[in-house]
């Protein structure tokens, strides 16, 4: 039994209704070769084709439209692996509200350039993810910033929902949706859009094996810290939070299924979508992936979906992962 007092299906459809001029509606393709070699529709949902480059865009939208004007003066700050600092950032800088982005050594470049092209102050606040969390918490403190969390949030979780509500609209006869697991704030939304309407889907969460701290943390039945680790899926890097309101409680009771995979199996799914479908994907877009390809989630039948949530990889970086693992 789910508990949704926490977050409802008519708060994912509040959320659609702010965000949609701003995200784009991204498509739901089917890959053939997967399909057919496994007698089995795999279905891609191309959130690396949204306008910031991921699906954190939707978060942050629903997100900053929810603030107050009060809210919008005091300003802005968080702590991202990249790409939510992108989406803050593009959402703020139109309304010209202050963003203050807080990253963590282990921010690619490419991702870095991104945030200071739309206007957010960035500031390397630690070597882990951990550490830019607690120097985020302190400068929220210090200048009355407001914290927008990129997972731990029920209105940045609502926006990654509506997600949820193209899949349901665009292939109702869904069975499996595999997604992206670190924070918890994509897995949580989709569940809680797709689970309301039909609770038989099955939702399965996939995180690299350097450090899935959400996995550990559900096994422990209680959330955990552990040392981050270097990862080609570095937008899934680091904790939690601890404490952690809202979304790991949301994926203890939605999730169905967690696996993870290798970085060799992630660098073979980012050069098969370059390869195959012509399309830029990063390493934390591509691990959902990653499990179809090597066979690490269980029971799929019919319609399954698999969500492609991020393109921010540099292409020197591709073409080497690429090179590796395909050509």
């Amino acid at each position: 039994m789910m508990n949704t007092s926490l977050l409802t299906l008519q708060d994912i459809f509040f959320a659609r209704k702010r965000i949609q001029y701003v995200i784009r509606r991204t498509p739901l393709q089917l890959d053939h070769t997967l399909s057919d070699d496994k007698n089995r529709k795999i279905h891609l949902k191309l959130e690396n084709l949204q306008t910031t480059g991921s699906f954190k865009l939707r978060g942050a939208a629903n997100k900053v439209f929810t603030l107050t004007d009060e809210e919008k003066k005091r300003g802005l700050v968080t702590v991202s692996s990249g790409n939510h600092g992108r989406a803050l950032s593009y959402v703020s800088g139109q309304l010209g509200i202050r963003a203050v982005i807080c990253l963590s050594e282990g921010c690619p470049q490419v991702k870095k350039d991104a945030i200071a092209r739309l206007g957010g102050e960035i500031i390397m606040s630690g070597r882990t993810q951990d550490e830019a969390i607690d120097f985020a918490y302190e400068l929220s403190r210090k200048q009355g910033l407001v914290m927008v969390s990129s997972f731990d949030d029920l209105q940045v979780i609502a926006g990654q929902g509506t997600i949820g509500l193209e899949i349901l609209e665009d292939l109702p006869s869904v069975d499996t949706i595999i997604t992206p697991l670190s924070g918890g704030s994509l897995l949580s939304g989709i569940a809680m859009a797709v689970k309301t309407t039909n609770p038989k889907v099955k939702i399965v969460g996939v995180s690299m094996d350097h450090a899935p701290v959400m996995i550990r943390s559900l096994e422990a039945g209680t959330v955990v810290t552990l040392p981050e680790e270097t990862t080609i899926a570095d937008g899934l890097a680091g904790g939690i939070g601890n404490p952690n309101k809202y979304s790991f409680q949301l994926v203890q009771q939605l999730v169905d299924e967690t696996v993870t995979v290798t970085e060799e199996e992630i660098g073979r799914a980012m050069a098969y979508m370059l390869h195959e479908h012509h399309l830029v994907v990063e390493g934390a877009g591509a691990v959902g992936l990653a499990a179809v390809m090597h066979d690490k989630v269980t029971g799929l039948v019919d319609n399954n979906v698999v969500v492609i949530s991020g393109s921010n990889v540099t292409i020197p970086r591709l073409m080497d992962i690429y090179t590796r693992f395909y050509a």
